[in-house]
């Protein structure tokens, strides 16, 4: 086993009988809430546990799904992107702008969207890696001057796209189930395997753990910290696309703030904001937790301003519990 494998496995797996409650319950808490919730809402709402409400659960939960997903390898691998919002709302006006200008199709103008979230990412990864600014400040720089490369192309409008095939991506049925759903699927599987069946993987952790000793072992630590950004990008590509596909509508700051329920689902599903530690799967389910406080709040007529409270109060104790777990083990 090499340095690097080993660092990964005394961040993943080896624990100290002294703290093991609270590790147990900072990574895997998101499952027992999960289940907690499930069971109170099909309880108290006879409208919450039928098909046709768990499809709108998963459909809903999608784009944020995508994002938390691509941001779970930035967090893994010691970085943080405040951009992904910005960047989703900018790769669905150039998808529009190319399927109204440049005759590519509405799956070609689907591609343009994404790509444009890809190159967004690579942008942030460079600014980050090359140049040195702290991952939080250079995000937040880029996620403003993309907002304002989406106010100067759009001129402060809406990009309308009123072909009815247009909406096959984000209102469109496969078996019964939205599509956008298997697009999350096959996004999260795809961040799922790179983490748990590559060496890349393997060196997200080591680079997210421990940087210096990743790069004495090796590591190309501003490669991965790179392509984790980029990846990113392009899950926020995807995320954009499909909002757009669902309305047909785009607007510079239309996705504004949805980077913050997916940091949100991130953190409570037991990733680190350190770095180091996370799972794809977790922050999958910690948004379909987000979802469903939104859905049952719905359905049980509770005013729907007490769901942000809610949200706010779970990152607080969330990052709290990542704090306290990582005191324990000092």
């Amino acid at each position: 086993m090499t340095a690097v494998d080993e660092q990964v496995e005394t961040q993943r797996g080896i624990r100290l009988p002294s703290w093991l409650g609270v590790s147990v319950i900072r990574e895997y808490g998101v499952v027992l809430a999960f289940i907690a919730l499930f069971i109170t809402l099909s309880l108290s709402s006879s409208a919450f546990f039928t098909e046709a409400n768990m499809k709108n659960l998963l459909f809903q939960t999608t784009p944020v799904a995508i994002i938390a997903a691509g941001g779970t390898l930035v967090f893994i691998a010691g970085g943080f992107d405040l951009s992904v919002g910005a960047v989703s709302g900018f790769s669905a006006i150039i998808c529009g702008k190319a399927f109204l200008h440049t005759g590519v199709g509405t799956w070609g103008s689907f591609v343009v969207g994404a790509l444009v979230g890809l190159a967004c990412g690579i942008g942030n990864g460079l600014l980050i890696t090359i140049g040195r600014v702290n991952a939080f400040i250079a995000t937040l720089a880029t996620s403003i001057i993309i907002y304002g490369f989406g106010q100067v192309v759009t001129g402060g409008n809406l990009v309308s796209v009123e072909a009815p095939h247009f909406s096959v991506l984000g209102l469109g049925t496969s078996l019964g189930i939205n599509n956008p759903v298997f697009v999350w699927i096959g996004f999260s599987l795809f961040c799922g395997f790179l983490l748990s069946r590559t060496a890349f993987g393997r060196y997200a952790y080591a680079v997210g753990g421990n940087p210096e000793a990743a790069r004495l072992s090796g590591v190309r630590v501003n490669v991965v910290r790179l392509a984790t950004f980029a990846i990113s990008g392009l899950g926020a590509g995807i995320a954009g696309v499909i909002l757009f596909s669902e309305v047909s509508t785009a607007q510079w700051n239309a996705n504004q703030g949805i980077e913050f329920t997916a940091i949100t689902a991130i953190v409570l599903g037991g990733t680190s904001l350190l770095g180091g530690e996370g799972a794809v799967w977790r922050a999958a389910l910690g948004a379909l937790f987000l979802t469903m406080i939104g859905n049952g709040f719905d359905l049980l007529g509770t005013t729907p301003q007490w769901q942000y409270v809610l949200q706010g109060v779970i990152l607080a104790a969330a990052v709290s519990l990542d704090a306290w777990s990582r005191r324990k083990r000092a």
